[in-house]
């Protein structure tokens, strides 16, 4: 089967590298499947947590958005911020999903001149919020499995 190498990579260092049989991500024009000999791409990424599947399992890495390159035989994902499942805290990231969530909540609420809540950061937040949760409790999962 063929394969195609993934780097993932923030500003602090190479998060993820493998040879994977496809990448399933959320780009800024909807969500994207790339396969082996792909055409050449460039994509802005929105928080997700990408699918990186193998033939025999899948993975998920939390990334806060950024940019991906696509050649026929690599794809670079430049994040602002990347984390696999192992790096996640989770209770970091329940928090910060909750205080998003409450930011989100009060700006509704409220009369919006006389509020000071930016409701984008406050989404973009829970969607990289979310994204981490979703990768961390996906590994969990297949720990229970096994």
């Amino acid at each position: 089967m063929p394969t195609i190498k993934l780097e993932v990579v923030s500003p602090d260092a190479i998060i993820y590298s493998a040879d994977i049989s496809m990448l399933i991500v959320r780009s800024t024009g909807g969500e994207l499947g790339i396969l082996p000999r792909h055409l050449p791409l460039i994509a802005g990424l929105l928080p997700c947590a990408m699918r990186v599947k193998f033939p025999d399992r899948e993975e998920l890495i939390a990334v806060a958005g950024g940019f991906m390159e696509v050649q026929p035989d690599k794809i670079t994902v430049l994040a602002s911020s990347a984390e696999t499942p192992i790096a996640i805290d989770v209770n970091r990231a329940e928090k910060a999903y909750a205080r998003a969530r409450e930011r989100i909540d009060a700006f509704r609420s409220a009369k919006p001149l006389t509020t000071k809540i930016d409701i984008d950061r406050a989404e973009a937040a829970l969607q990289r919020a979310l994204a981490r949760l979703k990768t961390a409790k996906s590994a969990q999962q297949e720990e229970h499995k096994a």
